[in-house]
């Protein structure tokens, strides 16, 4: 999103599938993680007896709401590769720079009308307890002209719970559109007089797509 519109020339399209920054709401799990103290925690968790146990690894993640399937098989693929303490260090470091105790610390909505230029897809699965499916359903109505898909079916991982669906999408969505021109002139002035200058960002537009 940061790219379309600092960099329009170098962005023809945009697809976002189960995007952050959109929302302040975030799962508990990755909220605790940006806790401090979190990096003498995270060895525990990681640690390779645990990670062995497929029912541990199970019963942990479903208490936190996270249900088996491809959500919980990407979680314990994602814990598993913290193993050392670059990666952990690496993991902390990004996760606390977007996400704080309360939530995502950082937001696009207030420039989402930036991108109204740039054709967008905007994906999320119906199930997705990590972002909520409600930050694109709102996004979709904030940023005028964009295309929205939600699969019923699909938790966090839409690539991994219904591969060919999302993959038919994308593909629709490509041949369906035409690539943006890049207009600096056009975004510059659109950035000096922000999004009140625009009702349909402001009040919600959105363009036609699957829904």
């Amino acid at each position: 999103m940061q790219l379309a519109y600092q960099f329009p020339e170098r962005c023809e399209r945009l697809v976002l599938v189960s995007s952050g920054g959109l929302g302040r709401e975030v799962h508990f799990l990755l909220r605790a993680a940006s806790l401090p103290g979190s990096e003498y925690v995270l060895p525990v968790l990681v640690a390779p007896a645990l990670l062995r146990t497929g029912a541990a690894i199970g019963s942990f993640f479903g208490r936190l709401g996270i249900e088996p399937g491809p959500d919980l098989a990407e979680f314990a693929r994602g814990y598993g590769s913290l193993g050392n303490v670059e990666a952990r260090q690496a993991f902390i470091q990004t996760l606390r720079a977007v996400i704080e105790p309360g939530g995502q610390r950082v937001s696009a909505r207030d420039r989402l009308y930036l991108a109204s230029e740039v054709p967008t897809l905007i994906i999320c699965g119906r199930h997705d307890h990590v972002i909520p499916a409600e930050h694109a359903r709102r996004a979709h109505t904030e940023m005028p002209g964009s295309y929205f898909l939600e699969i019923p079916e699909a938790g966090h991982f839409p690539q991994l719970d219904r591969p060919h669906e999302l993959a038919e999408a994308i593909i629709t969505f490509v041949d369906s559109t035409e690539p943006a021109q890049a207009r600096p002139d056009r975004l510059r002035q659109r950035l000096l007089e922000g999004p009140d200058r625009y009702p349909a960002a402001a009040a919600g537009g959105g363009g036609g797509g699957k829904t």
